[in-house]
């Protein structure tokens, strides 16, 4: 199972930064990286190869991540939904990218898509335990992506929002409301009330429809990115900005980083599970800001965001 998800992910990737590469016009870095087990607080060993862009023409940071690590034991943030997997033998092999563009008319945008294997039980390797059902190795895909503007333009969202479901139809109608309500319930800041932006589709432990069908779904989600997002840059790239409009991205973005650090099941898995830390953090925006208690005044460009985060049926 994992080498041809392996395949496909290695794939995606350079299909992904190709195309970033030809919008932004500056080359993405590249660093394979290997880690051996039995470093100080590491649960798994393994490596990945990290495409990195940081001051470009269009991000100020983007990353495109590969990661293929294995370990003794489940983390406790990949295990949370199945208390019952804690404590087993794992293999976990994933694409992640996070885009931080410098304009502020263009969105951040995240997409992630991986694959899971619990094997059996270490104490469960006995003839008589092989039999038993707990024994046996559990896999699952999981992904998603979602769309976090600054300045959001509808026609943009509407777009987003129908890319995703149309990578989803072919699989069943639904497929869509269901990851779509999901997301909005994932990539949401309760120690704010609000949503971190306008969302997309999110999934997670997808195992239900068999192998061959669960990855098909996972290969048309990682597919579908560029299209959704690729339009976005290249109509609002040269949108004029200037010291406001970047003051209040950097405001918002503090909000990502909230999120990424409480919150993101990814980056808790990562450091959990003894993932290289400079690629987990790579998703962290260069520039981020806080205020104390401040609102945007009614009326203005930056208060209309706020009437976009409430969940509702883009597509």
């Amino acid at each position: 199972m994992s080498s041809a998800v392996r395949e496909y992910l290695l794939g995606l990737q350079d299909r992904i930064v190709e195309r970033l590469e030809r919008l932004d016009g500056k080359p993405f870095s590249r660093d394979a990286w290997q880690r051996e087990p039995g470093g100080p607080n590491q649960l798994g060993a393994g490596g990945g190869i990290s495409r990195v862009i940081e001051e470009g023409n269009v991000f100020e940071r983007g990353a495109v991540l590969f990661s293929h690590v294995q370990g003794d034991r489940l983390p406790a943030s990949a295990s949370a939904q199945r208390p019952g997997l804690g404590g087993r033998p794992f293999e976990a092999t994933g694409v992640s990218l996070v885009l931080h563009p410098r304009n502020p008319y263009v969105p951040t945008v995240h997409m992630n898509v991986r694959f899971f294997i619990a094997g059996a039980p270490l104490a469960a390797s006995g003839s008589d335990a092989a039999q038993d059902e707990d024994a046996k190795p559990i896999w699952w895909f999981g992904g998603g992506m979602d769309l976090t503007p600054y300045y959001p333009f509808e026609k943009d969202v509407v777009r987003f929002h129908g890319v995703c479901r149309q990578a989803l139809e072919p699989f069943g109608e639904h497929w869509h409301p269901r990851f779509k309500k999901w997301c909005d319930d994932y990539f949401f800041l309760k120690h704010r009330n609000e949503a971190r932006g306008v969302g997309g589709i999110f999934f997670d432990d997808l195992c239900e429809p068999g192998f061959d069908r669960s990855f098909a779904i996972m290969r048309s989600v990682g597919d579908a990115f560029l299209d959704a997002y690729a339009p976005i840059v290249e109509r609002r790239r040269d949108e004029p900005w200037g010291e406001r409009e970047r003051d209040f991205q950097a405001y918002r973005r503090g909000r990502y980083v909230e999120f990424n650090l409480v919150y993101d099941r990814g980056t808790l898995f990562g450091l959990q599970s003894g993932g290289r830390t400079e690629s987990i953090l790579c998703s962290m925006p260069p520039i981020a800001r806080w205020r104390y208690d401040w609102h945007p005044e009614p009326g203005t460009p930056e208060a209309s965001l706020y009437d976009y985060l409430a969940p509702r049926d883009w597509a």
